[in-house]
């Protein structure tokens, strides 16, 4: 991953279900020191968020972004090796654009299609489609309606092109989280970005590929985390402030940070809400007192150990006991 112009600051191309942009400035403490970020892996790449993040901090000299879903890690190779062409096909995307040709986009057969046809037709459906979501049905098709939107942003080049030099030198995996064990090496930086832990029973949006991510895979995760500690890597993981996560992950270092949701199909169900960040490493303690300012647009609230509340409770305690 060679160095990159100063002036290429690559941001998401897609909008996904739990992208972390506004978290980033509650992520940027909690990250190891730049030092210790060489190779950064990250198994969920979604709309590569904290990739892009940390790419433009760090500039680590290797990186891995994987993710089950096969469609997604196209369009990343696509904007890796063909952008210009992805840019010519979304112009005329951009300029067909109708509820028409919406519909017959998503119905083409993304078998027929080129790397870069497929990844167009990706960006384009995620930038018009209905709250930016990715659904598939049974067979795997495309099912979000059309959005309503005036002007949607179809088109953004030099972003692209800035993804596209950001994921110079990238490798691109399509896979499952637990072949994260077949590649990671000690002293690697990892984020896990799963599909969270419902916190309802209604709030079961837990699949963007044809298989359902559940309880038990959230296990597997875990057993996955802690392995990978054991080997020496440095590993993070955003999920749920739930029971069975606080439990999965018990004996690691549990942070909380502040969150609101934004994709919901009712709208009186987005707001804040807050999330768990399991550490397996320390964060620089002068960073982590500092105030993060490099991402204007996220959250810069500051985080929560419950490690540390969980001490300070305990010694409060015995404080009170022996001072009466």
């Amino acid at each position: 991953m060679p160095s990159r112009r100063r002036n290429e600051t690559a941001r998401p191309f897609l909008k996904w279900a739990g992208g972390k942009t506004q978290l980033l400035a509650q992520f940027e403490v909690l990250y190891p020191q730049p030092s210790q970020v060489k190779r950064y892996l990250e198994p969920f790449v979604g709309s590569a968020a904290v990739f892009f993040h940390i790419r433009n901090l760090y500039q680590p000299e290797e990186g891995v972004l994987a993710d089950s879903n096969a469609e997604l890690i196209n369009a990343y190779r696509a904007i890796q090796q063909e952008v210009e062409k992805v840019i010519r096909l979304l112009a005329k995307h951009r300029k067909a654009h109708s509820r028409e040709h919406y519909y017959r986009i998503r119905a083409n057969r993304p078998s027929e299609m080129s790397c870069a046809e497929l990844a167009a037709r990706t960006i384009y459906l995620n930038k018009t489609c209905f709250n930016g979501l990715y659904r598939v049905n049974s067979r795997g098709g495309f099912n979000v309606p059309i959005g309503r939107y005036e002007d949607p942003p179809i088109l953004d080049a030099p972003n692209l092109r800035a993804a596209s030099a950001a994921l110079h030198g990238v490798e691109l995996r399509e896979g499952h989280f637990r072949d994260t064990l077949r590649y990671a090496r000690k002293g690697d930086f990892i984020y896990f970005d799963p599909p969270y832990q419902p916190l309802s029973s209604t709030a079961y949006f837990t699949a963007y590929t044809r298989n359902s991510f559940g309880p038990a895979d959230q296990e597997e995760l875990a057993e996955v985390f802690r392995l990978l500690n054991d080997r020496g890597c440095r590993v993070m993981l955003s999920n749920s402030d739930t029971a069975l996560i606080r439990r999965l992950y018990r004996g690691f270092d549990l942070r909380t940070v502040d969150a609101r949701r934004s994709i919901n199909s009712k709208a009186n169900r987005r707001g804040a809400i807050t999330e768990i960040v399991v550490l397996n490493y320390e964060p620089p303690e002068s960073r982590a007192r500092e105030t993060p300012s490099r991402t204007q647009r996220a959250d810069p609230r500051p985080v929560q150990s419950e490690k540390r509340s969980r001490r300070s409770m305990k010694q409060r305690r015995t404080q009170t006991a022996v001072h009466p």
